[in-house]
């Protein structure tokens, strides 16, 4: 049974406005707060902005609500019935200047159009301010598993969905995922060509000037080894779980198994299996919404059947099918052959 209550409103919106012709930040939720920003940095300090609200205003998963659903479910244009756990959306407009970050069943927040889900690793909480709803911290912190890589590996790919173009290439997506999951607390790494080399990305540095051109890190010297990274979005600063275990899900992400392709195979291929990999569950049924398909992988609906068929052709998937009636792309990993008895 659910104890009646007031409604509590979990919405931040911030907007980029111009003045004097440097960019200002104007948060809906705080009263006439506004602020001078680098043009460079807008969006980082827009999303640092509101994960200090969702930080501050914290509540338990049983008090959080749709609020998509609350009101009648207009910001986006189909809807099949609230559904799955309530999540922070993070939506943005067209134009880039107006972010939403609210609590959002995964239903809605999937049929949202430029919306990504916001990752715990990405959203931790803040140590300064601790909140009444704070959880106890666990005396025992358990050992990274397959099933934690794969959470880890999905959430920054969602991330990296929202903070990156649509259109950013799947060569510079792989290169980001790696960068954004073994930085430390500063935003800073260091690559070494070892790791670039086995990736078949040695010597693209046009996928750097890709990453530098997004405001995502800064263009590094790529002459010295190991590379020396620095990375830009405020967002992945005090990531959650610890550096340690967040390496566990880089190296995962290099051999998504069950469904990893060959080194030798074109970005879009891999990162293709990258995302089915992060989405197979223990389950027989494997699936995930198109729309969260294509805009994980940067492509369109057509771009992504073809390296469906791709993929079936190499043998990294068994079969898939699409929906048409729930929009979802189903798929069955390649067969584990067992090992013969001798």
């Amino acid at each position: 049974m659910r104890l009646a209550g007031p409604a509590v409103r979990r919405i931040w919106t911030v907007e980029l406005q111009s003045r004097a012709g440097r960019p200002g930040l104007v948060c809906a939720h705080c009263t006439a707060h506004t602020s001078q920003l680098d043009a460079a940095s807008a969006r980082s300090a827009a999303l640092a902005h509101l994960a200090r609200h969702a930080r501050t205003d914290v509540l338990p998963g049983h008090l959080r609500t749709c609020q998509c659903r609350e009101r009648g479910c207009s910001w986006h244009p189909r809807h099949r019935g609230c559904a799955g756990p309530v999540l922070l959306a993070l939506t943005r407009d067209r134009s880039g200047r107006t972010w939403r970050l609210t609590d959002a069943c995964a239903a809605c927040a999937a049929a949202t159009s430029h919306t990504a889900i916001v990752p715990d690793t990405v959203l931790a909480p803040d140590r300064s301010r601790p909140s009444r709803y704070s959880p106890a911290p666990a005396s025992v912190r358990p050992k990274s598993t397959a099933s934690d890589e794969r959470l880890r590996v999905r959430e920054m790919l969602t991330y990296l969905a929202t903070a990156l173009p649509r259109f950013t290439s799947p060569a510079a997506r792989l290169l980001a995922l790696q960068c954004a999951l073994r930085a430390d607390t500063r935003g800073h790494l260091r690559v070494p060509h070892g790791l670039l080399r086995g990736m078949r990305l040695l010597g693209r540095t046009e996928l750097w000037q890709e990453l530098a051109q997004a405001h995502w890190l800064y263009l590094p010297d790529l002459k010295p080894t190991p590379v020396e990274v620095q990375l830009r979005d405020a967002a992945l600063l005090g990531q959650t779980p610890g550096r340690r275990r967040r390496s566990h899900a880089a190296h995962w992400a290099l051999h998504p198994a069950p469904l990893a392709s060959p080194a030798t195979a074109p970005p879009a291929v891999r990162l293709a299996a990258l995302v089915l990999a992060a989405h197979t569950t223990p389950h027989d049924r494997h699936s995930v919404d198109m729309d969260i398909l294509g805009r994980l992988c940067g492509h369109s609906p057509e771009q992504t059947t073809e390296l469906l068929d791709q993929l079936v052709r190499t043998h990294a998937l068994s079969t898939w099918h699409y929906n048409q009636h729930s929009g979802e792309v189903l798929w069955k990993p390649p067969r584990q052959h067992a090992p013969t008895a001798p």
